[in-house]
């Protein structure tokens, strides 16, 4: 299998849980740290392509709701992308990018399936 590669931000509970598990899988992994790293506009429209705005635009946490209305409206895939970029705490997490396609979010049993 290729290098799984994380996206996430560290101090996320559910990236911690998601790292924790591949830890005690035993499964090699590279974290990119969007705090620090930055998220590649390139990478999020492929995603997006992938699997949708709705899959990975988090329109439930606090940096969403801030947003205003004329932000919140009619958001295509290019305007997600700028948005994700500008603001990279709105992108679901984590997403897992690995050798059979991308997880998003973290369900144990949907990463053991996809990753066994």
């Amino acid at each position: 299998m290729s290098k799984l590669k994380i996206y996430g931000i560290p101090n996320c509970d559910t990236v911690k849980k998601a790292r924790m598990w591949l830890d005690a899988q035993g499964v090699e992994y590279a974290f990119h740290d969007y705090k620090k790293e930055g998220a590649d506009p390139a990478r999020l429209a492929e995603w997006i392509e992938a699997e949708g705005i709705d899959a990975i635009l988090n329109r439930r946490g606090t940096t969403y709701r801030k947003l205003s209305d004329e932000q919140k409206a009619d958001i295509d895939a290019a305007k997600a992308v700028t948005l994700l970029q500008d603001n990279p705490s709105m992108i679901k997490r984590p997403v897992a990018e690995y050798g059979g396609g991308l997880l998003v979010g973290f369900k144990e049993d949907e990463w053991s399936a996809a990753l066994s």
